[in-house]
C-alpha cells in the first residue's frame, strides 16, 4: 500500500489521476463543526486498494481534482455513515457524488440495525478494535499528530477491505438494488435546497399560534436563518428558538419590552434585539392578510393513535415477509410522512413522489398495498 500525505495541488493533480483508474474508492472525511453552521473540512481520506491517502485541505486550496473524483459515474464511492461527509461536499464545493454506497446502510440491511458504526463494523468482521478516541480531536490544527494521521488512515483502510465482502453478502441476499436506492435518498434529500419560508414550522410549540403570529415567526426564522449563513454562525448563535416564538406571540413594539417578555433570551435581545424589532415591523408593512395557516398537529388528527399503531403494525407484518426489521422498511417519521399526506396536514409533500414509503424499492415492496389500506380507512 502507497501511502500518501497531499499538502500541495501539484501532488494532488497526480494522486487524483491514478484515483480515476479505480473501480472503487473507500472514502472520509474528518471536520470541525463547534461553532459554525457550516463544517470545516480538515482532512479528506481516500483509499483505492493501492494508494491510500490523506488530503490536507488547509494546505490545498483547489480540490477540483479530488471532487471531480466523485461526480464520475464510472468510479464507485463507498463512505460510512455519509450524511455529514455529504454536508462537506454540498458546503465545500456544491459538490453532488454519484455511484455512492454508504456502507452503514449496506450493514443495515444485513440486519445489523440502521445506526452501527464504523468500529462496530470492522469489529464485526475482522475482529479488531479501532481507536475511535480521535474522532472529536481539531482537525483545523496542523500540525496533525501521528495519532490522529494513524486514525484518519484507519477509517478508509479497513472500509475498503470490507466494501467487497460486504457487498457480496447484500448481493446474495438481494437487498443491494435498495441499499443504492436508500444511499441516494440519502443524497437526495441533503441536496434538496432549504425552503426558508417554511423553518417557522421546525420551531417547538409552533403548532399553539395564530395565523398572524405565525407569520410573524415565519419573518423571524427566515431572518435568523440568513442571519446564520452569513455569519457561518449556528442559529442558535444567533437567537433561541424560546426567544422568537415569544417575540411572534407578543409582537412587542420596542427593545425595552422584549426584555420583559417570559421566554426571550436576554442575550439574544442585548445582541440582536433591534435587528428582532425591524423584522417585526417590516412584516407588519409588508403584510398583506396572507397568513399561514394554523398548524394542525398530525397528532391530534381524530384517531391518529389508532391508525398510527395500524400502520405500524402493517409494515412489521411485511418486514416479517422480508426478513429485514420494520426500522428498515419505515421510520417513524416516514409513517408521520405519509400519514401527514394522506391527511394533507401543513407541510405535508404535495405529491406522492415526496414520500418515502410511496417510492422506489419501498413502493414495489409494500407501498402500493398501503395504500390500499389507507383508502380502505386502515381496515
Amino acid at each position: 500500500m502507497n501511502k500518501t500525505y497531499i499538502e500541495d495541488h501539484a501532488s494532488l493533480v497526480e494522486l487524483c489521476q491514478k484515483l480515476a483508474k479505480a473501480d472503487v474508492l473507500a472514502i472520509d472525511t474528518e471536520f470541525v463543526r463547534t461553532r459554525t453552521l457550516y463544517p470545516k473540512l480538515g482532512l479528506i481520506q481516500v483509499n483505492d486498494g493501492e494508494n491510500l491517502a490523506l488530503i490536507d485541505p488547509v494546505a490545498v486550496d483547489d480540490l477540483s481534482p479530488f471532487w471531480q473524483l466523485l461526480t464520475d459515474e464510472k468510479i464507485c464511492k463507498v463512505l460510512h455513515a455519509c450524511s455529514e461527509d455529504l454536508e462537506v461536499f454540498l458546503t465545500a464545493a456544491n459538490c453532488r457524488p454519484v455511484n455512492l454506497i454508504d456502507s452503514q446502510i449496506m450493514m443495515s440491511f444485513l440486519g445489523h440495525g440502521l445506526s452501527m458504526g464504523y468500529a462496530a463494523m470492522v469489529n464485526h468482521y475482522l475482529d479488531i478494535e479501532v481507536d475511535k478516541s480521535e474522532s472529536r480531536t481539531d482537525w483545523m490544527k496542523r500540525p496533525l499528530t501521528a495519532k490522529q494521521l494513524d486514525y484518519a488512515q484507519a477509517d478508509v483502510d479497513y472500509l475498503f477491505q470490507l466494501y467487497p465482502r460486504i457487498y457480496q453478502e447484500l448481493e446474495k441476499n438481494g437487498w443491494l438494488d435498495a441499499a443504492k436506492q436508500e444511499s441516494e435518498l440519502l443524497i437526495e434529500k441533503k441536496f434538496t435546497p432549504i425552503d426558508e419560508s417554511k423553518l417557522y414550522l421546525n420551531i417547538k410549540l409552533s403548532w399553539k399560534l395564530s395565523p398572524k403570529q405565525l407569520y410573524l415567526l415565519q419573518h423571524l426564522a427566515s431572518w435568523r436563518f440568513q442571519q446564520a449563513k452569513s455569519r457561518d454562525m449556528p442559529i442558535g448563535f444567533i437567537a433561541k428558538d424560546h426567544t422568537l416564538f415569544a417575540l411572534a406571540v407578543h409582537n412587542p413594539d420596542n427593545v425595552g419590552i422584549m426584555t420583559n417578555l417570559e421566554g426571550v433570551e436576554m442575550l439574544d435581545v442585548r445582541h440582536k434585539g433591534k435587528s428582532m424589532l425591524m423584522v417585526l415591523k417590516r412584516a407588519e408593512q409588508e403584510d398583506r392578510g396572507e397568513y399561514p395557516e394554523k398548524i394542525l398537529r398530525l397528532d391530534e388528527y381524530p384517531g391518529y393513535k389508532q391508525i398510527f399503531k395500524k400502520v405500524k403494525s402493517f409494515i412489521a407484518e411485511q418486514a416479517v415477509k422480508v426478513e429485514l426489521s420494520p426500522e428498515n422498511l419505515a421510520s417513524k417519521k416516514q409513517i408521520n410522512q405519509f400519514l401527514s399526506w394522506h391527511f394533507k396536514l401543513n407541510n405535508a409533500p404535495e405529491y406522492s413522489l415526496s414520500v418515502d414509503v410511496l417510492n422506489g424499492w419501498r413502493k414495489t415492496l409494500f407501498g402500493n398495498e398501503l395504500s390500499l389500506f389507507a383508502n380502505n380507512d386502515f381496515s
